[in-house]
């Protein structure tokens, strides 16, 4: 009995419920190694799985918003080369017009001043020829009357004034030529 009491007052030498809760404790273990650890691992293997996948998804929309990125500022940098390229083509434009239309009134003030001028030397002419009729008519009616003879005849009348008015002229030329 001593070893009886021996083992009973021993902690370390084990006893019958220290057996069949180890048998018990064991089987536990069995059952959740079997049936319930399996699943958990299943469980958190798909849910590590699932956010590797999801950092792996936000690695790749990370990567296609910087190419996004940098496709629109490279966009914006070409817009902005484009539209600085169309405001100095407009501007080019722009002068060419205002050259064109310079040139274009130039062109149509000369014609509009050769124009005045032919007018002006025809309304000259035409105004030299009604003087000298009139001068002549006014001439002969008046030398008429000096003579005291008619001078009504058509040919001798246009003599007279032509001569009249080529002295005339050639009083106004030796004026000029003396002048300068």
């Amino acid at each position: 009995m001593p070893t009886t009491n021996l083992a009973a007052g021993n902690f370390l030498v084990p006893n019958a419920t220290f057996i069949v809760e180890l048998i018990a404790f064991l089987l536990i273990l069995g059952v959740l190694a079997k049936w319930v650890i399996p699943p958990i691992n299943k469980a958190m293997t798909a849910r590590q799985l699932g956010i590797e996948q999801q950092f792996a998804e936000l690695e790749e929309a990370k990567g296609k918003a910087e190419a996004a990125e940098n496709e629109y500022r490279s966009q914006l940098v070409e817009a902005r080369h484009e539209a600085a390229r169309i405001r100095e083509d407009a501007r080019e434009e722009g002068a060419s017009i205002v050259t064109e239309m310079r040139e274009h009134a130039q062109a149509e003030s000369q014609r509009i001043l050769q124009h005045a001028h032919l007018q002006v030397e025809a309304e000259r002419r035409q105004v030299i020829q009604q003087l000298r009729r009139q001068v002549g008519t006014m001439a002969t009616t008046l030398a008429g009357r000096i003579v005291g003879e008619s001078l009504d005849d058509d040919d001798r009348r246009d003599r007279t004034v032509e001569r009249f008015i080529a002295s005339l002229e050639d009083e106004e030329s030796s004026d000029n030529t003396g002048a300068r």
